[in-house]
């Protein structure tokens, strides 16, 4: 069930201290007006499930106030936890998106540990930021809305274009991507298309795709050292941020056992909002490095959004 109901919202002055309930509040674009986690950060707003709070009433023995354990806003009818980062929730007008799912407990240190006994924040509650403000009210309905990953794989070959022989490389990218993002629980959806090696027409395809802010644009071919391979200095000019970290580890893994491996000229890096990496033709050559790109793959599509999850 992806719809909610908003029981309670809360606010306080002082950040680790029991929030105060209100029946409306506004949301600006640093979170709940008046509250003391509202900023310019990645934890604006706090929310956490009735039903938690229910559950552990039955187990201490005692009831709980909306917000006595910090929460912005109280929830009834989702399973907060189920969610992930990037997923977003919409109120009314507002949306936001989230960040961070549980938190570190700050045991004694924390004054609604120390006056509550305990504290299910840290196991239960998450984290979002407004992406857009408007005001929420107690009883509004809500929508859980999970992000959707955007991948866009281009095959870049003279003969598979021409249809002289069967483009694998491509079908072989998706199928590995979508066992990934299913394996994690996450949405995903993968378009692929076949250009030659022709440095208008990949430069278009890469164009449209960025425009459109896909979230990952994988080549595939055209990235050795023959005369039409043009893949990484196509792919180049649209990159503002390299990340060579990824394949050069690639190469040096595999190149202890297959010399050929080190002449791999792919490259990774970012275009404005879209991830782009490009790999070799052979479908070997793919199962080896999407193997290591996976590893990457959804902290790099959150470290882009800038969520610092190392803290998290």
């Amino acid at each position: 069930m992806n719809e909610f109901e908003i029981i309670s919202v809360n606010i306080s002055e002082k950040k680790g201290t029991i929030k105060k309930t209100i029946e409306t509040a506004l949301v600006n674009k640093l979170g709940i007006e008046g509250d003391a986690h509202a900023a310019l950060w990645h934890r604006q707003i706090s929310l956490l499930p009735v039903e938690s709070i229910e559950k552990f009433s039955n187990i201490t023995g005692r009831a709980f106030k909306y917000g006595e354990f910090a929460e912005n806003i109280t929830t009834k009818g989702i399973s907060l936890r189920d969610t992930s980062i990037l997923d977003i929730l919409k109120i009314g007008d507002v949306v936001l998106e989230i960040t961070q799912i549980g938190k570190l407990c700050h045991g004694n240190k924390c004054s609604i540990y120390t006056q509550v006994g305990n504290c299910i924040m840290p196991e239960e509650g998450i984290f979002c930021r407004v992406i857009t403000p408007g005001l929420i009210s107690v009883g509004m309905k809500g929508i859980w809305l999970p992000k959707v990953f955007r991948v866009k794989v281009i095959t870049v070959s003279d003969r598979a274009y021409a249809g002289i022989y069967e483009d694998l490389s491509g079908p072989a990218i998706k199928n590995y991507l979508s066992s990934f993002f299913m394996d994690a629980k996450r949405k995903v959806v993968v378009d692929n298309i076949l250009v030659p090696d022709d440095e208008e027409k990949l430069s278009k395809v890469l164009k449209d795709a960025i425009y459109d802010n896909v979230d990952f644009i994988f080549t595939t071919g055209g990235t050795g050292i023959g005369p039409r391979d043009i893949t990484p200095e196509v792919v180049s000019k649209f990159i503002e941020k390299e990340i060579p970290g990824i394949m050069d580890s690639i190469r040096l893994k595999y190149g202890e056992n297959l010399p050929a491996a080190l002449i791999s000229r792919s490259i990774a890096g970012i275009a404005q909002n879209s991830v782009i990496f490009t790999l070799p033709g052979s479908v070997k050559a793919i199962n080896e490095y999407i193997s290591e790109i996976k590893k990457n793959i959804l902290h790099i599509s959150y470290m882009i959004k800038g969520l610092d999850v190392h803290n998290i």
